[in-house]
């Protein structure tokens, strides 16, 4: 499975257009409980797009290297998944 370009690129000018709302709120002073309210959606949209991308990646990269690759492949895609995974959790 290959990361729907279309779609993935869609929901970050989305992210990226948040953003640009969120700052505008900051340079006009707005009451903060909103703008954390949109921080919140903001990080929300983010993590949907990466676990989309993720999915992607275990779905294609990592489950060819586990089907046709070498053992030094497969370690590697298993140890880059495992990083991902340290990261996501921190």
């Amino acid at each position: 499975m290959v990361a729907d370009h279309d779609k993935i690129a869609r929901l970050l000018k989305t992210a990226r257009g948040q953003i640009d709302g969120i700052m505008k709120m900051v340079d006009e002073d707005r009451y903060c409980i909103d703008i954390s309210t949109q921080l919140m959606a903001t990080q929300s949209l983010i993590a949907r797009i990466n676990a989309d991308v993720l999915k992607a990646h275990v779905e294609g990269c990592v489950r060819s290297a586990l089907e046709d690759g070498s053992e030094e492949q497969k370690t590697q895609k298993l140890d880059e998944i495992g990083r991902v995974i340290e990261k996501l959790t921190k």
